[in-house]
């Protein structure tokens, strides 16, 4: 009786190549598929957040909550979001940095969220998105530093809604940028965190989080991508020259960015 030929050891080891090929060639398109369907959620969260926000100003007159700090900044919109824990994270940014006690607050970067301590407890409070400050009504008792009220939106009833950012990616729970601030030097930026180690605010949301840009919700309540260098160019407030030395209409040329940052589309 003739014995059952098989697979010999050269036809074994051909057979684990061409699969070790496929999966090299598949592995990437996989991962692109993978973050696409990543930013499309995020988008989607983005999209919930704006009707949060349009239903809150529609029961105020079109305006906007005062600035909380910290782990209360987003408190004014509970009634109208009771699951806001669970819209707080980017699925592309949802790995937890580590533990930095006694800080009450530490930042996020690319694949990480943003952590405030509430009251210097051990309960957390974590997000991937951030808050255009500028869009909200002043402090009580005045705001810090160079913003003045001039600055502030307040009211979602202003002219060019869709170039005004409300909530965006972002490396903490708020963001006040000036058409100043400079772009980060380097793309990764690893905690522990030093703040004064960075100028401005703009590197707050400077993150390439969804292939070269940030998901970002606007004053009219539509959702889209924002690419790095086109954050130079939304209506962060009232006084932003999006104009500036770091657009194409402010003079700026490619090799003027971070080294990081040349290979992104110009604005």
């Amino acid at each position: 009786m003739r014995r059952a030929k098989g697979f010999t050891l050269i036809e074994l080891l051909v057979v684990i190549a061409i699969i070790a090929l496929l999966m090299a060639i598949l592995m990437p398109t996989l991962q692109r598929v993978k973050n696409q369907a990543k930013a499309t959620k995020c988008q989607a969260i983005l999209r919930q957040w704006g009707l949060t926000f349009s239903m809150y100003t529609a029961d105020n007159d079109g305006k906007f909550f005062r600035y909380l700090l910290w782990e209360d900044t987003f408190t004014p919109l509970l009634a109208y979001c009771p699951d806001m824990n669970d819209m707080l994270l980017c699925p592309m940014a949802t790995r937890i940095v580590p533990n930095q006690w006694p800080m009450d607050s530490w930042l996020g970067d690319k694949s990480a969220a943003w952590s405030h301590r509430k009251f210097y407890t051990i309960e957390l409070l974590r997000g991937s998105y951030g808050l255009n400050g500028f869009v909200c009504d002043p402090w009580p008792e005045g705001n810090p530093g160079p913003i003045t009220y001039a600055t502030l939106w307040v009211t979602s009833h202003v002219k060019g809604p869709g170039n005004v950012p409300v909530l965006t990616d972002c490396r903490y729970s708020s963001v006040w940028p000036e058409d100043t601030d400079p772009p980060p030097e380097y793309e990764d930026l690893h905690p522990p965190y030093k703040w004064a180690a960075f100028d401005g605010h703009m590197w707050r949301v400077c993150i390439d989080r969804h292939n070269g840009g940030i998901n970002g919700l606007f004053m009219d309540w539509s959702v889209r991508k924002v690419g790095l260098k086109e954050l130079w160019t939304l209506k962060w407030h009232r006084e932003f020259d999006t104009a500036n030395d770091w657009t194409k209409a402010g003079g700026a040329h490619p090799e003027d960015w971070p080294e990081w940052m040349r290979r992104f589309k110009d604005y």
